[in-house]
Parts: structure tokens; sequence; C-alpha cells
């Protein structure tokens, strides 16, 4: 159980749950397990395995209860506590650190456990202010966590580190505005992780190959199999059980990730999105923080009617394009994904402004440097060496695909531009491979930045970047009219921009 230390005068300071002690044991025993294993596999049998044991074991059990003690040591001298004013942590084991955040500007609760920690009914506490300090190492200043609370605590810690006195809870509770489907599984292989998925397991097999003292093994079954079946049918056949590979282990990621996903309002004007089948994760943002709504549609997604809504939200700055701190709701049906995305922000419906024609051009042109450069790759490698026809069919066929596709998104990209303005929110829709419609609160623009390079200048384009202290920190509408897009930030944010367009008189 936690345990209390009170002050008189003060609010009592809390420790950390002995539980945490059991679950780093564990996990530590685990991690021993799986590397004393390939050891063992790839020493053999034998006197050699007899006296590799008596190194490694002995080795793993030091490990082990030196972490075991050392966390022991952190559970003993980390506390917490909660004031009117702040959250203070204080821990450390060779050297003290305080930590305190004002509650005023805390902006989110993260709460998660992994399976060891939900047996044991713990769970992990991030709290954030979406603040980035300043200093060495300042990416993790205005943050706090707390490593092994208990659940009840946890959830105790966020309700009461979200609320706010001048706003009540109504008597309405919570109110559901997204409920994820096992049929939006589907989606998963359709992703970009799965190709990816498939690389890795090629890299596994040569790895287990290697533990065997066969790392050419991978390499002799795929010759004899070529020259049995021919070049051809071995590629295709491959890259397609290969992709099957990918499809299944991305169903598996998606479904834990996201099995159980739920998006609520609860009350005092707080989201909460709680998810995932092992690993629980559960995150609370505020409302008031929020800036705007991105719908995501990766090109696999959607070319089936689908994509995913991620926020635009202060003390969410996420340093990867896609990260799923940031998702509101994963890979859906395209209706579902805007009814989420109206319930959060109002009406996101409105008709997109086209671009301009040589925005296209430049486009093209990118795509025939590219086609040129592909087809240089493919051809002197040919000129050079004597590939092998399996390796030769690959080259080809990945230069005429990527080609093709260079083409192609081309004209997509050109398609997908546009921007607008609606009541509220300033719209920008952009990519390909990842076109982005973003919806952004227009009372958080705080600045804008244009951009010209040379080439955009001799086609009458330009680029606005629309600056916020939410999300990416900036949205931008890309290869406009030059002076179209000019009018428009003077619309969308009046006098901000004004004062430096100078007109002339036509």
């Amino acid at each position: 159980m936690n345990g209390i230390e009170h002050a008189e005068g003060a609010e009592p300071w809390r420790r950390l749950h002995r539980d945490g002690l059991k679950v780093t044991a564990l996990y530590m025993l685990g991690v021993a397990v799986g590397a004393g294993v390939p050891v063992a596999i790839g020493i053999g049998s034998g006197p050699g395995l007899l006296i590799a044991l008596a190194f490694v074991v002995p080795g793993a059990a030091v490990v082990i209860g030196l972490v075991v003690g050392y966390e022991s040591i952190r559970l003993r001298v980390t506390r917490y506590r909660v004031t009117d004013a702040r959250v203070e942590m204080h821990t450390g084991v060779l050297f003290k650190t305080r930590r305190s955040l004002m509650r005023e500007r805390i902006r989110s609760v993260d709460l998660t456990a992994n399976p060891l920690e939900r047996v044991f009914g713990l769970a992990k506490v991030k709290v954030g202010t979406g603040e980035t300090g300043s200093g060495t190492g300042s990416t993790n200043e205005q943050t706090l966590t707390l490593d092994s609370v208990a659940r009840a605590e946890a959830d105790r810690l966020r309700a009461e580190l979200l609320r706010r006195s001048a706003v009540e809870a109504g008597e309405d509770g919570e109110q559901r505005l997204a409920t994820w489907r096992p049929g939006w599984l589907k989606y998963a292989p359709l992703s970009f992780l799965t190709p990816m998925l498939a690389g890795a397991a090629v890299g596994a097999v040569f790895q287990v190959a290697d533990w065997f003292g066969r790392g050419g093994l991978p390499v002799q079954v795929v010759g004899d199999l070529v020259d049995e079946y021919g070049p051809w049918t071995v590629l295709g056949l491959g890259l397609v059980g290969l992709l099957v590979l990918g499809a299944i282990a991305s169903l598996a990621l998606q479904g834990e990730a996201w099995w159980g996903h739920r998006l609520d309002r609860e009350p005092g004007g707080t989201l909460r999105v709680r998810r995932g089948l092992f690993v629980s994760r559960s995150l609370s943002l505020e409302e008031e923080r929020i800036r705007g709504v991105e719908i995501v549609e990766p090109l696999g997604v959607r070319s089936a009617g689908a994509g995913r809504l991620d926020v635009v939200a202060i003390g969410l700055k996420t340093d990867q394009e896609g990260s799923d701190l940031s998702t509101l709701v994963p890979a859906a049906p395209l209706p579902a994904v805007v009814d989420a995305a109206e319930a959060v922000v109002g009406p996101v419906d409105c008709a997109l402004t086209p671009h301009p024609r040589t925005a296209r051009a430049r486009r093209l042109r990118w795509a025939a440097v590219a086609v040129v450069v592909l087809a240089a790759a493919a051809t002197v490698p040919h000129l050079l060496w004597d590939l092998p026809a399996l390796l030769s069919a690959a080259i080809v066929l990945a230069a005429v695909l990527a080609s093709v596709f260079a083409v192609w998104t081309a004209f997509d990209s050109y398609a997908s531009l546009g921007h607008a303005l609606t009541e509220r929110h300033l719209v920008s829709r952009r990519g390909s491979t990842r076109r982005a419609t973003v919806h952004l609160d227009r009372s958080g623009i705080i600045g804008w930045r244009l951009t010209q390079s040379v080439f955009q200048r001799r086609m009458g384009l330009m680029t606005l970047d629309a600056t916020t202290a939410a999300g990416k920190g900036h949205y931008a509408v890309i290869d406009a009219d030059e002076h179209e897009i000019l009018d428009f930030a003077a619309e969308a944010v009046p006098d901000l921009l004004r004062p430096f367009v100078v007109r002339s008189p036509e």
C-alpha cells in the first residue's frame, strides 16, 4: 500500500506503491532469460555450454539483484504530494531531485500500465504542462512522472489535477464522442508499417540463422528456389509472402494499441482517450487548450475511404509526425472521423480554394527528375556488373514502379492542395502519401511566416505558414497564388499582417 507521511499544517507526502518492486523483478527476469537463451544457443552443447552457464547464470542473478536493489531504494526515497497550487515530487538515489509543477499550468495527465503493472494493479502517471524549459535536457523539464502508483490513486490524481475550481461537474456525466470497432482493424495492413514489419521479419530470419552458425542459409535457400522456379516467380511469391507476414504483424500491433478505444468528453471540459489491450493507456486533455484538429489520410488508408483524427493542442507537442500521443481516433471510416472532429471543434465541412496550375507543373518537374535518377540508378549497375537474375529483376521492377508512383504522386499531391476560411478556423489541405487537412483555430494563430523560393517566385507561388503555440507549432498553406494568399492571411487574422502589406494602386 502507498505510504503516507503527515506534516503538521501541510498536505501529506505519499510514497510509490511497493508492488513496483515485484514488477521490476519479474521484468528483469524476463530480460535475463531473453538474453541468455540466444547466448546458450550460440555456444552450443557440451562442456562449453556448461562453462558458459557457470558464468551467465550468476552474472544474470547479480544484475537482477542490483537492479531490484536500486528500485527498492528508489521506491523508498521517492515521495510526492498535491497541494492547492502545486504538484511536487522528491526523488533521487545518488542525487536528490526536487520537481514542482504549478497546477494551473498542467495541460495533460497520461496514465499507462503494461501487462505486469496491470496484474499488480499499478499504473504510471505522467503529468505535463506542454512547456519547454531551458538548458540541457530541457525537453523533459516540464513533465513529472510517478512510476508505480496504485490504479485507484492514479485515477484520483488524474481527476484532481485536471479539475478546475471554477468548473463544476455536470449531471450528465461523460459524453461518448467515438468508440473503436474491431472492424476498423482492416485498415491496419494498409499502412506503411506493413512493409517495414516485413523487412524486420527478413532481418530476424538472418539473425536467428546466425545464432545457429548458419548465417548464409537464407541466401542459399533463395538461390536454390531461383534455380528451380525462376527469378520472377520467386520474387513475386516472396513479395506476397512478406506482405502477408507484415499485414499480420500490423494487425497485431494495431489491435494491441487501440483495442477498447473510446473518446469521451468528461464533465468540466476535458477530453479523455482510453485504449490498449495489454498495455492500457489513458490521456486526458483540457478542451480550452485545443486549437484545432487534423484529419490525416495516409495513402493506403485513404484508398479504403478512411483516415484518422489528430488533435492540435497546447501541451501535446510531438517530435514525430504521426505520433499516437496526439491521436484522438485511429484509422476509421472517414464519416466516423468527421463526426468525431465536429464533436470536438464544430463543423468542418467547407469548400477549399484550389491552387494555381503552376503548382502542378512544379510537382511534375520534380517527378521528371525522379524518373531520370531512377532510370540511371537501374542502368548503371547492369553496365558495371554481371548481376544475378533475381537481383536484376528486382532492380528493374523497383525502378519502374517507383517511376510510375512518382508521376502519379505529382498529380495527386496537386489535387490535394486547397485552403479556406470558416467562421472559426483556417483550413489547409496538402500531401499525397500523407494527405492532411488541418482545421486551425484562427484565434490561436500568433504569427505568419511567408517563404518564396526562386522557383516559386518565377511561377507566382508562395507558401504561408500559420504559427501557433499548439501541435507542431506551424501549419502551412503551400504553393498558393502569391497575391491571393496575402489577402487570405489578412482576412484570417485581421491586423496581424496588414501593417506589412503594401498594395499597388491597381
